[in-house]
């Protein structure tokens, strides 16, 4: 994280990728291990850090104040974790890239709307951002930002420019005149 800053970001994002296999490891140990490594980038960077959180939690809004206590500027809900499959021809581990789909806004949506307006850290929305209906749902539920890689991925880059005329369209329709009031 201090390299990255260094090189010149502006912020972290820390998508904390821990699958706990070892079925010892408690509940606590793994929160303690979120913790940790919060609150060590914290005090090594001067930037902003996001961390992307895991919707795998048994508490969610406790671990989210937690970690909003440890520091995290913001919270990104949720982490999609890389899912393999097996490949029965061949007997092996196949990978397999599945891209988000619309429906998969309703956990983050849940717990970002939950969460707004109780924690300090800034709220980012990620899985399912397909259209603009998907933007308007996060941010009038208390979103800050929103994560579209699988729309891009589909669309191209050039997509952003529909989502933010789909969301400028919306809000013009339905007399908003900032985010702000939207939330």
């Amino acid at each position: 994280a201090k390299l990255m800053e260094e090189a010149g970001a502006r912020g972290i994002e820390l998508n904390i990728y821990y699958i706990p296999a070892d079925l010892t490891t408690s509940d606590r140990e793994v929160e303690d291990r979120y913790i940790e490594i919060v609150k060590t980038v914290k005090t090594t960077v001067t930037v902003p850090m996001a961390v992307k959180l895991s919707p795998f939690f048994s508490a969610i809004g406790s671990m989210a104040k937690t970690l909003d206590d440890a520091g995290a500027d913001a919270l990104v809900l949720f982490n999609r974790f890389y899912q393999p499959d097996f490949d029965l021809d061949k007997l092996e581990v196949a990978p397999n890239l599945s891209l988000s789909a619309p429906d998969e806004i309703r956990l983050p949506l849940l717990w970002i709307a939950v969460l707004y307006g109780r924690l300090r850290a800034s709220l980012g929305a990620t899985r399912g951002v397909h259209t603009p209906v998907e933007v308007v749902k996060y941010l009038m539920a208390g979103a800050d930002v929103m994560m579209t890689t699988s729309a891009l991925l589909k669309h191209g880059v050039d997509y952003l420019t529909t989502l933010r005329d789909g969301l400028q369209a919306w809000m013009e329709m339905h007399r908003y005149s900032s985010v702000a009031q939207m939330k």
